[in-house]
């Protein structure tokens, strides 16, 4: 018997098309770095120093003696380095978060492999604690407590409601502190007359970090993290970042009728114009926002403000 073949079929697949080559890195390793270490706020922590130092400790040194002296160049350097080095543990423990609220600036993973990560957070940081051991021990203390509790935000107190926000408002507020820090131990003198903008530096962090944290709140709910929006809801964060906004406002207006009143008009018309009247907008802004764009357009508004008041060092050295 003669078995006939089977016809081919009548509509056969189409052919398996290749294979597409894996999407190339958002970014080149050199344009990937800096963002890593998040630049700008270097930057920006940069000027907070030079301003500390020059503008409210030593106005009345030319700032080429003020600003190149080469133990301050030490500090800011070490301060930098942790800084950075923060940064980087911080996207370590945020991949998979970062990967849904943030997936066009993930770095670590696609550009920069976890361990290389890693290495590079250890080695920053103890080169800045190494730094600022050498000016001085409580110096160097301080930067490693500083870099500890960097590592402890990312790992763990980023994830508990409020915790998170204390902890980096509490660093931003060391950063502004440091300068003064180290001429009372070069000097033994404990006059401060950095606290002030401390305060307010410590105030605004943690508004700016309660609205990260909801701008973040998909990525945290699907990783575990109780962050303040997640346990209390939407509605009474904004009560709570509400009430660290009145609080600021409420020392930046004393600080301002003192400056009238004593006839410092330069600074008083600049905390009047960019410190106070934006914070009113940003209270408005606060009370209308709903949506997760709205967040992300106060944490920015936050940081002018901060910028505002970090220049307004400027002017408060000639007090």
């Amino acid at each position: 018997m003669r078995f006939r073949s089977a016809p081919p079929p009548m509509n056969p697949l189409p052919p398996k098309p290749p294979a597409l080559p894996p999407p190339p890195p958002a970014e080149h390793l050199r344009t990937a770095l800096p963002t890593l270490v998040r630049w700008p706020n270097l930057l920006i922590m940069l000027l907070c120093l030079a301003l500390v130092r020059a503008g409210l400790l030593l106005p009345e040194l030319p700032l080429r003696q003020s600003l190149l002296a080469p133990r301050f160049g030490l500090l800011v350097w070490a301060a930098l380095l942790v800084a950075a080095a923060g940064y980087i543990i911080n996207d370590y423990y945020d991949v998979k978060i970062d990967a849904i609220n943030r997936p066009d600036r993930l770095v670590i993973g696609r550009v920069v492999n976890r361990r290389m990560a890693m290495l590079a957070h250890l080695a920053l940081s103890g080169v800045g604690v190494l730094v600022a051991g050498w000016l001085h021990p409580v110096l160097g203390a301080v930067t490693l407590g500083t870099a500890l509790l960097l590592w402890g935000y990312s790992a763990r107190f980023k994830r508990v409601a409020l915790v998170g926000n204390v902890s980096i408002a509490t660093l931003t507020a060391a950063l502004v502190l440091l300068p003064e820090l180290q001429l009372q131990l070069e000097r033994n003198d404990s006059h401060s007359v950095v606290w002030p903008y401390a305060l307010a530096a410590f105030l605004l962090t943690v508004v700016r970090e309660i609205m990260k944290d909801v701008e973040d709140m998909r990525g945290d709910a699907q990783h575990g993290c109780r962050t303040l929006p997640l346990v209390w809801g939407v509605a009474r964060t904004k009560w709570v970042a509400g009430f660290f906004l009145a609080c600021l406002a409420l020392l930046t207006l004393g600080a301002t009728g003192r400056l009238f009143a004593s006839g410092h008009w330069p600074l008083g018309l600049w905390l009047t114009l960019l410190v106070l009247l934006p914070m009113a907008q940003l209270a408005r802004l606060l009370i209308r926002a709903d949506r997760r764009r709205h967040f992300r357009h106060l944490s920015t508004f936050c940081k002018g403000i901060m910028l505002a008041g970090v220049l307004s060092m400027a002017l408060a050295g000639s007090l």
